[in-house]
């Protein structure tokens, strides 16, 4: 009787509990995102003040925060090199080459016009402008070329492992002049973080820089979300900012790593092999399984 007594007390409690926290995170949500009492979702005071101000400064950072921080590495710590006298091996064929080199080009593009665009009246607006939003939305496409290829050819190869979580540790031994053996596979952690980031935050980008740029969206979803057209606009700028200030910075990164950090690492993507000594010490649980392979 006493147990039985126990369990409902205990199930009164968690369902007053679960009631109220349900109330408080709505209550919440309507004082960080503003519902109007007609259930409508205004971002309008929001999308001002990080428009206005937070956005511009945080891609200012990336802009020359990122590079700073790589320039002074690069004179202190200085690129890794490694021989180039043993094997080649080979990690990329033809097809992730071609693909991957879709996605460089697309980058390329996209990153210096998203930033004229967000510094638009800095550049003086007018033509100059509108031409780098054009270019950033044909650039899109080519991306939604290599996107998908990317996610099929590459998803297993990136799933996270322990390795990644010892690699962050030591970031991935680059803070040392040291060449020793780093523990990572055929892509190490920071390779992984900007694949994830590219591709899924790619795809994300995709959809709301196509609601900015044809802004005639009728969706069920807007509705669904409580969210009025011109609200759906505002929260699709929103995480599209958000998402290119971090694509932007691991795209930085990414070239910084295969350009200068690494001597020579660039040819991966042109000739599709590595130095057998660059695996064995920045890839050396991947090289231990071709040594068990008999592939090296």
């Amino acid at each position: 009787m006493k147990r039985k007594m126990i369990i409902i007390f205990l199930a009164l409690t968690t369902a007053a509990f679960a009631a109220d926290s349900a109330i408080y995170g709505e209550e919440l949500i309507t004082n960080i995102l503003g519902y109007g009492k007609e259930g409508s979702l205004h971002l309008g005071q929001w999308f001002t003040v990080l428009q206005g101000k937070y956005f511009s400064i945080g891609f200012l950072i990336v802009a020359l925060g990122i590079p700073a921080v790589f320039l002074i590495h690069y004179l202190i710590i200085g690129p890794k090199v490694f021989s180039h006298d043993r094997k080649k091996i080979p990690v990329f064929t033809i097809f992730h080459r071609v693909i991957h080199w879709i996605a460089g080009v697309s980058f390329l593009v996209l990153v210096p016009t998203g930033f004229i665009m967000v510094f638009g009246t800095t550049f003086g607006g007018g033509e100059f402008v509108r031409i780098c939003k054009d270019l950033h939305a044909l650039s899109t496409i080519l991306f939604c070329i290599s996107v998908v290829p990317m996610l099929i050819m590459w998803f297993k190869e990136m799933l996270p492992t322990m390795d990644d979580v010892k690699w962050m540790m030591i970031l991935g031994g680059y803070l040392s002049k040291v060449k020793r053996p780093i523990p990572a596979g055929k892509f190490n952690a920071g390779q992984k973080m900007w694949f994830w980031v590219c591709t899924f935050g790619g795809i994300i980008m995709i959809l709301t820089g196509a609601v900015m740029f044809f802004q005639d969206f009728e969706l069920a979803i807007i509705k669904s979300m409580g969210l009025t057209q011109i609200d759906f606009l505002r929260l699709s700028a929103i995480v599209h900012n958000i998402l290119g200030m971090a694509v932007a910075a691991l795209f930085f990164t990414h070239v910084y790593m295969s350009m200068f950090a690494i001597k020579g690492a660039i040819h991966s993507m042109i000739i599709g092999d590595k130095e057998e000594e660059e695996v064995e010490i920045l890839h050396s649980t991947y090289y231990k399984q071709l040594k068990e392979q008999n592939k090296v």
